[in-house]
Order: C-alpha cells, then sequence, then structure tokens
C-alpha cells in the first residue's frame, strides 16, 4: 500500500458546483504540435467537472483506493502544523498543482524519507527543489502540454485588456458610469506594435500563432531557436539575448520556466531599457520579475502596464504589493486551470500513477527528473544547482 499526498486549491466559497455553465465540454483531438492526449486506461470523473479543489480530488479516489492504497487530500500545505507537513514524512507519492504549489524545499524534502514519486498536476515544476530531487533519485513528473494553449490564451486575454484599458473600462460600466473620455485616453491599437516573447516553447509559440493575425510584428528570445520554416511562417525575429528583445518590443510576454538562470532576470536594469510605455504579460512565474521594479516602473510611469497571472509566493499576501500598484491586470493563478485544462491534467496524472503501479515506463515528455537526473521535458527546459 502507498501514501498518496494531494494538495489542492480550496473549494469554491459558496460550495462545490452543483451545476456548471456549459453542459458540454469542447474538445480536442491532440495537442498543438502532435503530441497525444493523456491515455489512462480509464477515468472516475466527469470531465468539465471542477477537479482541481479538494472536494474535485483530481477524480483519483475511486481508482487508488480499489488499489488499496491511502490518498490524503488537503489545501493546507503551509507551515510545520499544516495538514501537509504532518503527512508528509512517510509519502510516497506527492501530488500537487502550480496555482496551489505544495513547495517542496530541499529541508522539506529531507523529511520526506518514503518519499519516490512527486507529480505536478499541471505544467511547471518549479515549486519542487530539483537538485535536491536529483540528489535524493526520487522521479518528478508533470503532466505537460495539458494546459499549454490554456496558458497561451490568457496571455493574449491580458495583452489585449492592458493595451486597450479594458478592466478601468468595465470598472466605469459598473459603477454606473459612461466614461469614455476616461476609457479611450489609455487605449491603443495593438496592430502594429512589436510584440515578443521570453522562451518560445508550447506555450510561447502558442502566443505568437495567436497573435499573428494580428498584424502585430513578432519578436522572441530563446535558447532553443526554432525552425526556419517557422520564423517563416510566422515572420518572427530572433534576438540572440533578453535585452536585444527588451529594447525592440512594445509588449513583453514572459513563458520562460523558473530556475536559477531566470530567477529574477527581470530588474530594473533591464526594465530601464525598455521603451517607455511598454507593457508586460507574465504567465510564466512571478520570481522571473523582480517585485519591487516592476512596482516603481509602473509608479514612474515607464511600464503603461503589467499583467500576470502568477506571483510569489502563492497565494499572494493581501498586502502584496502587485495587488495595489497602478496600471495592473492582475489574476490569481488560473491560466491553467481552466474546466478544460482540468480534464487533461487529472487523466494525465492517472496515467502516470497506472504506469507507476504496473512498473512500467513514464512517457518520456512527462518525465523532469528520473534516476538521478534531468530527463524528458525537465532536461530540455530547466536547470539545477547541484
Amino acid at each position: 500500500m502507498a501514501k498518496i499526498l494531494c494538495v489542492l486549491f480550496d473549494d469554491p466559497i459558496d460550495g462545490y458546483p452543483k451545476n456548471y455553465a456549459r453542459d458540454e465540454m469542447p474538445s480536442i483531438s491532440h495537442y498543438e504540435g502532435g503530441q497525444s492526449l493523456p491515455n489512462p486506461s480509464s477515468i472516475d470523473f466527469q470531465p468539465g467537472h471542477l477537479l482541481g479543489s479538494v472536494s474535485g480530488e483530481l477524480g483519483l479516489r475511486s481508482y487508488l483506493e480499489k488499489l488499496g492504497h491511502k490518498y490524503i487530500v488537503t489545501s493546507d500545505r503551509e507551515g510545520s502544523d499544516s495538514i501537509f507537513a504532518r503527512e508528509l514524512h512517510d509519502a510516497e507519492i506527492i501530488i500537487s498543482q502550480p496555482f496551489w504549489p505544495a513547495y517542496l524545499s530541499q529541508e522539506r524534502l529531507a523529511q520526506a524519507n518514503n518519499l519516490k514519486l512527486v507529480i505536478t498536476a499541471g505544467v511547471g515544476s518549479d515549486h519542487i527543489d530539483l537538485s535536491a530531487a536529483v540528489h535524493k533519485k526520487i522521479t518528478v513528473a508533470e503532466v505537460t502540454n495539458s494546459n499549454s494553449i490554456s496558458v497561451a490564451e490568457h496571455a493574449v486575454m491580458m495583452i489585449l485588456s492592458l493595451v486597450r484599458n479594458y478592466i478601468p473600462s468595465y470598472k466605469y460600466v459598473v459603477e454606473g458610469g459612461w466614461n469614455i473620455a476616461d476609457c479611450v485616453s489609455r487605449a491603443y491599437d495593438l496592430e502594429g506594435m512589436h510584440v515578443g516573447t521570453l522562451g518560445a516553447g508550447r506555450i510561447g509559440l502558442g502566443i505568437l500563432k495567436r497573435l499573428n493575425p494580428f498584424g502585430v510584428k513578432l519578436h522572441y528570445t530563446d535558447k532553443y531557436r526554432l525552425a526556419k520554416e517557422t520564423e517563416k511562417e510566422l515572420n518572427l525575429t530572433y534576438h540572440e539575448n533578453l535585452e536585444s528583445l527588451a529594447k525592440a518590443v512594445d509588449v513583453l510576454t514572459i513563458n520562460c520556466p523558473l530556475h536559477p538562470e531566470t530567477d529574477g532576470i527581470i530588474d530594473e536594469k533591464l526594465l530601464k531599457k525598455m521603451r517607455r510605455g511598454s507593457y508586460i504579460v507574465n504567465t510564466a512565474r512571478g520570481k522571473i520579475c523582480n517585485q519591487e521594479a516592476i512596482v516603481n516602473a509602473l509608479q514612474t510611469e515607464h511600464l503603461a502596464g503589467y499583467a500576470g497571472d502568477v506571483w510569489y509566493p502563492q497565494p499572494a499576501p493581501k498586502n502584496h504589493p502587485w495587488r495595489h500598484m497602478p496600471n495592473h491586470a492582475m489574476t490569481p493563478h488560473i491560466s491553467g486551470a481552466t474546466l478544460s485544462a482540468q480534464a487533461r491534467y487529472a487523466a494525465g496524472v492517472k496515467e502516470i500513477l497506472e504506469a507507476w503501479f504496473a512498473n512500467k515506463p513514464i512517457r518520456n515528455e512527462y518525465l523532469i527528473v528520473q534516476n538521478g537526473e534531468l530527463a524528458g521535458a525537465g532536461a530540455h527546459a530547466y536547470t539545477t544547482k547541484m
């Protein structure tokens, strides 16, 4: 019998939903790029239901308990007296989501003497000390691609919200106003702007593809250059480094993993090299941006706007300065947690568990760490401090 410890976000304030906005969920046959969808032998949940909250349990309880495993699901994961901390010592498998991460530091991993497998339900495993996982030979896996386009769509929405000054305009309507001049005094067309992405993996490339019809000039930088055919198709300008990209664009969207090389890379020095009136959209990780530098750039109006779906820490405290800075369009970490995405990453977690319990290989694209080294998607995306 294995003990599986799962950390999920809280249920809705009014309780777990009794019904949903739609009767049917839009479906896709495969991911962009051709990767197949998760393919567990079966699922014990209804696609389109809220699976990522505590009561949703990722739809795993029936499956795990039929096999005789102990399944503990909680949202309480902060502090030494949390349920997560109390149950960690003998857990064999830990599951959590990037939106409500169970932070697994070197110290916490040292306490988890039985831990063999860590699964991220979604994409992004930087809440895990990967160097420590490599050292302890803990397998780390995530459901790669399951919510990449969900995030790309959210980023496009945020770009348009900033450039068109949508959120203040909506607020005037709610408050009973008709303040046309106030609304349009900060509104521009996206058409004709230069838009660039730091990181052109699945999410970054997904954003570029979706922005191409808007008549913008597209730029990117990435340690892996895209194929010439892709650059030609999207009329992309490649930059050798972030500084070159930042100087060239009106909108910078951040879509790279958080690791030692990207931690705090958007700092005051870089922001000063961007054009006055630029916008930044960050759906990657909060720590990629220096918190104070972003606030200062907005207050001095060097940046025209900042939109982010990611914070540090998560959840953000009520006094987090990004909640109160001017001209922002922040959301809690929801971009990759749509009901569509939840169905895919819940199925992917079950696929990983089925392979694990049957001693079969986990899909290479799901692997982050295996056998004491970065593997699969992890070897492509991350670096470690050894």
